[in-house]
């Protein structure tokens, strides 16, 4: 009888602390839906009337702006040094046979800040001569575009072979230019995007010939060894390992490509 009477009188007990500990909740909770709501940001987007003409030009240049961040991709792999690095590396991982090692995000993240690397003296002039003027306001917007473009040209044009500037010349049907200030911008970068896809076949060539050489010794060793059956794959793919570490590849390379740009 104790034993029961003691279970009943924790029971009780339990049950009327839930009870409170409810009440109290549905009390919070009513105090917080009656009290003074909290003040959430907001954010509104309407088309309207223009009441004056520089409301127009606005909304143009942001339209303007937006369209200019969405091609920046492209145009950081049409006008730089990226599309000539990126293939090489690419060359690079094919003929040494690792297959995904480096793997592509690796490779166009080394791409890319070889790229900014190689271009900061041409946007160290951009930045000089077009944007901090124009900032001044002791330039209009206009003539910052124009000196902001000079640079690239200069430098797309020092690396850009004159065959291919003169097929995009007769492509496009206009006159014989009497200077290079006298072909358009979007003639010139095509041009230079051939350019550097040349130059980058010709250095993979030139980074293929060794790795070549280890693969037919590897293969010419295995014959004679009449070891038919297993791939000259699997042994050449160590010993081009430890010839690409030895000679110090990845120096050999890249500062061969940043002193291609010279």
């Amino acid at each position: 009888m104790t034993t029961k009477t003691t279970t009943n009188k924790t029971t009780r007990q339990i049950t009327k602390r839930t009870v409170i500990f409810t009440l109290t909740a549905l009390l919070l909770a009513c105090a917080v839906s009656y009290a003074a709501p909290m003040p959430f940001p907001s954010l509104s987007i309407g088309v309207g009337s223009a009441t004056k003409p520089n409301d127009v030009a606005v909304t143009v240049q942001i339209f303007l702006l937006l369209t200019i961040m969405s091609l920046a991709p492209g145009l950081l792999i049409m006008t730089t040094s990226f599309t000539r690095i990126s293939v090489v590396l690419s060359f690079l991982r094919t003929a040494m046979g690792t297959q995904a090692a480096p793997s592509n995000q690796i490779i166009l993240a080394l791409s890319m800040f070889l790229t900014f690397f190689i271009m900061t003296p041409v946007w160290q002039q951009i930045n000089k001569d077009a944007y901090q003027p124009w900032k001044a306001q002791l330039i209009s917007q206009e003539q910052a575009m124009e000196r902001a473009v000079k640079p690239v040209r200069t430098f797309m044009l020092s690396q850009t072979r004159e065959k291919d500037l003169a097929l995009f010349v007769s492509l496009s049907k206009l006159q014989r230019p009497k200077n290079a200030e006298d072909i358009p911008t979007l003639t010139i970068i095509p041009a230079f995007m051939i350019s550097e896809l040349r130059t980058a076949f010709q250095i993979g060539f030139l980074i293929y010939i060794p790795f070549i050489v280890v693969d037919m010794v590897v293969a010419s060793v295995l014959m004679s060894m009449g070891m038919m059956m297993l791939p000259p794959v699997m042994i050449s793919l160590p010993f081009k390992i430890l010839l690409f570490v030895l000679v110090d590849g990845w120096g050999l390379v890249i500062g061969s490509l940043v002193k291609s740009f010279g």
